[in-house]
Parts: C-alpha cells; sequence; structure tokens
C-alpha cells in the first residue's frame, strides 16, 4: 500500500507539473513600452501542427489584449496539416487587428500549408532570397494520397483559398496552381504577379513599408503606424515545446499504449516501480497531445475494450476467443482513434501494425506465464510434498525419521525401508507423511 501511494502521489505531481506548463504557455522578452506603437513578433520554424496553432492563437489573443497596431508572423515552414493551416487561417481572418506573414530570413520557404497562410495574411511580405508555393496536398509520410480522396481534398481546398485570396485582391489562379500544381517562385517573382504585398529586407525594413498602409477586414479599416514601433517577440513557452514534440497522432498513440502496458505491469507486480511511473509519464503526455488532436472517443474506448479483454483471457479461460477480440479491438480502436479524413492527422499504418503486434504479444506472453502456473505442480505447502524423494534417516518399521526438503520429518510406510535408502511421499498427515521406497 505504501509503493501504491507513492505512485499515485507521483503521478498527481505529474499532473500538477501539466497544469503548471498549461498555465505559462508564453513568456515575452521586452517590456510593454507605451508611448511607442506594439508590435508583437510571432516566430514560425517548422512544421504546422497543432502545437503551433496553439501557439499562434494564444499570440493574436496577447497582442489583441495589449492594444497592439499588428502582429507580424515570420515565417520558415515546410508545411503541415491542412486542417491546423485553416485553424490558423480562420484566426488571422478574424483576429482584431491586422495580421502580417513574413517569410524570413533570407533562404526561408513557404512552402505548402505555410504558402496558404502567407496569401491568405492581411498582409503578405518576403523577404529577398525567399520562395513560396508547392502548396499540394500529401499525406503524412509525404506520399501522394488515392486518387478519389486525393481530388477531393484538392477541389475542396482550392475553393477555400480562392475565395480568402480573391478578397485580399491577390493572384488567385496562382494560388490555385500552387495547390493542383505545386508551382513555386521567388519573392521577386511574387511581388510582380501580386501573390504578395511587399519585399523587405528586415523587421525594421518591414516596419517601414508597413506605416502607412491601410488593411481592411471585417468592415473595419486599420491604418498601421509601425514607423520606430517596439517589436515584442513572443517566445514559446515550455507547454509549446512539450506539445510540439508530442502532437503528432503517432507519437501521442505510442505513447498511450507504453503508459497503458507500463500501469498493467505495476498493478501485477507491485513494487516493480520503474514501469509504473514510466507508464504514468506516457500516459499523461499522451492525454496532454490529445488536448489538440481531433480525438475519437469510440476508438479511446475500443482501446480500453481490448485491454479489459486481454485482462480477462488472463482471469478466464476462454481457449484464445478474449485475445482475438482484444486484438480485433485494439486495432480498431488504434485506426478510429483521431476523427479527421486528413490522412497527415490519423495514426499510420506503419505505427499501428507493430504496435498492435508488441501489445498482443505482450499479453499474450503474459497469459502463457499464467497459464503455465496454473498448470505447473504445486512447489510449496503440503501438495508440494507429494511425490517429493527425501533420505530414511532410521529404518521404517513402519515408522521412523527422513529428511525432507532439508527438513526432518516423522514417516509411515506400510514395508520395511532401512536407514539410508530414498523414499518417495504418497500423501501428507498434518506433521507426518506417508512414503514409500523409491524404485526409479
Amino acid at each position: 500500500m505504501k509503493r501504491l501511494r507513492i505512485f499515485f502521489g507521483a503521478a498527481l505531481v505529474i499532473s500538477g507539473i501539466i497544469t503548471l506548463i498549461n498555465a505559462g504557455s508564453s513568456r515575452l522578452e521586452a517590456q510593454d513600452k507605451p508611448d511607442k506603437p506594439l508590435v508583437y513578433l510571432l516566430e514560425v520554424d517548422g512544421t504546422i501542427n497543432p502545437a503551433l496553432s496553439d501557439y499562434i492563437i494564444k499570440g493574436i489573443e496577447l497582442a489583441e489584449s495589449k492594444n497592439a497596431v499588428a502582429v507580424i508572423i515570420r515565417m520558415d515552414t515546410p508545411g503541415g496539416m491542412v486542417t491546423t493551416t485553416k485553424t490558423i487561417i480562420k484566426e488571422m481572418i478574424n483576429a482584431k487587428l491586422p495580421v502580417v506573414v513574413y517569410v524570413a530570413p533570407s533562404g526561408s520557404s513557404a512552402s505548402s500549408a505555410g504558402a496558404l497562410i502567407t496569401v491568405c495574411a492581411d498582409v503578405a511580405a518576403m523577404a529577398p532570397g525567399t520562395n513560396i508555393g508547392a502548396a499540394h496536398p500529401v499525406g503524412g509520410g509525404g506520399q501522394e494520397i488515392e486518387s478519389a480522396m486525393s481530388e477531393k481534398i484538392i477541389n475542396d481546398l482550392t475553393a477555400y483559398i480562392r475565395g480568402i485570396v480573391a478578397r485580399k485582391a491577390r493572384n488567385t489562379e496562382w494560388a490555385e496552381k500552387a495547390i493542383r500544381e505545386s508551382v513555386s517562385i521567388t519573392s521577386k517573382e511574387a511581388l510582380d504577379i501580386k501573390v504578395i504585398d511587399l519585399v523587405a529586407d528586415s523587421i525594421p525594413d518591414l516596419l517601414n513599408k508597413l506605416d502607412g498602409r491601410k488593411v481592411s477586414k471585417e468592415n473595419k479599416e486599420y491604418t498601421l503606424k509601425t514607423m520606430g514601433a517596439t517589436v515584442e517577440k513572443v517566445v514559446p513557452g515550455l507547454r509549446f515545446k512539450i506539445l510540439d514534440a508530442v502532437a503528432n497522432p503517432n507519437v501521442a498513440y505510442i505513447l498511450m499504449m507504453i503508459g497503458g502496458i507500463g500501469i498493467m505491469m505495476e498493478l501485477y507486480n507491485p513494487g516493480m516501480v520503474f514501469p509504473g511511473v514510466a507508464g504514468g509519464i506516457c500516459l499523461l503526455l499522451s492525454f496532454f497531445a490529445l488536448q489538440v488532436l481531433p480525438v475519437n472517443y469510440v476508438g479511446i474506448l475500443l482501446i480500453i475494450l481490448a485491454v479489459l479483454l486481454f485482462v480477462l483471457e488472463l482471469k478466464v479461460q476462454s481457449f484464445g476467443v478474449l485475445t482475438v477480440g482484444a486484438i480485433i479491438s485494439l486495432t480498431l480502436g488504434s485506426v478510429m482513434l483521431f476523427e479527421t479524413g486528413e490522412v497527415a492527422m490519423r495514426v499510420s499504418w506503419a505505427v499501428i501494425i507493430p504496435t498492435v503486434a508488441a501489445v498482443s504479444s505482450f499479453f499474450i506472453f503474459a497469459l502463457g506465464l499464467v497459464v503455465k502456473a496454473w498448470m505447473s505442480k504445486p512447489r510449496t505447502g503440503e501438495q508440494g510434498l507429494v511425490g517429493e524423494v527425501g533420505i530414511a534417516l532410521t529404518n521404517l518399521d513402519p515408522v521412523g525419521k527422513i529428511a525432507l526438503h532439508g527438513e526432518y520429518w516423522n514417516a509411515h510406510s506400510d514395508s520395511f525401508v532401512p536407514k539410508g535408502e530414498r523414499v518417495r511421499v504418497i500423501r501428507v498427515n498434518d506433521l507426518s507423511v506417508t512414503v514409500s521406497r523409491d524404485l526409479s
């Protein structure tokens, strides 16, 4: 019980740490300076994922609460998830201040999802030596999506982006080509054909060029006053860093499976400690990631059902029926875990198959040990003595003493057994045993 209390205490501590992480999602590098216009800077340097969406949404909300004149999203990304991209675009459109997307520094790119976010910004800017485009949707591993599904996704995405780009008075034809044909262009070409609004060498240069620009959104017109503005950089907090690492559906799924196995090992072998602690941490991290992933609770229930069926197989002899049901339930739950039509947001079959195989093998191995224990001969107590071989310490005529398992026992024999002969126990009678001469 003491170890169990320690285990649950550790779980509560971990839970408290994650709560603190949620509370402290970001911090600022500088203090507000009310005597100058205020601009908030968000950094995007990596894939577009749910963690990044959470960071951008909180950054825009922070800028709104501080009455900033604009938010600048400095971007360098190879792309990411379509659903997350739409979430970010929706947040930019409905923000109560102008949102500027700036592809920088030189050598950066706004590829795939990054290109779509850029062309949907209130002001789209790029640094010299950068490129934008190649927005054709692909699967989570970079593979082509099957033709029927691909056509559906492309048509939907094209209509979605064209509508927004048209309202921004930018090049809708190019935006459609970027999606359908994966075209990519440089910053100069993008400016020439009105894909973006301006090219700037640096953040100070961008602020100078933004000054005085008018931005219309939601029937309201904003005049940017960015000359000499104070730039507050929103630095991602610990919450973002952890989410960025675990918000991948495959990672969250594997953490959930490892956590489940660790907890089960601790419950079946109290006192091992490490499996319980490691399993608790993995399970809590997976729950942390599930906050921003489109979870299907039927999938979670199927996975829980699979674990229960595996456990029941250890308790009930079903001749493998429960194990087969558990494997089927685990597989279906893994496939249905995330409720989305986007390929990148599902658990990959390359992860599901080995994980289901590993979890099933673990429980089948545990089941084998249980069955072996059931079928093995008792090693302790009265039943454990029957059939054991001892040595007669005295003549048994018909009673005497024998040595058995390092102990002296009073023994009875139906026939004479001389001292020093081997005897085999037939039955146990309280503190004496009945034996016969061992002829083997």
